[in-house]
């Protein structure tokens, strides 16, 4: 694994916990249930993402 690939991961997961930190203390502060619903939609998202436009054989 090339270091730019590796340092492009590293950033990618930082963009993904910002989000996720960020969508959590701006809209579901105080509702448990619905923030874990959220959390889990956005980490599918971005895997798929990943999956769809990043990976590479």
């Amino acid at each position: 694994m090339p270091m730019g690939r590796s340092i492009a991961s590293v950033l990618y997961l930082v963009l993904m916990a910002a989000v996720i930190v960020g969508v959590d203390a701006v809209f579901f502060r105080h509702q448990f249930w619905e923030r874990l619903a959220v959390n889990a939609g956005i980490v599918l998202i971005f895997v798929a993402f990943y999956i769809r436009f990043l990976k590479r054989p």
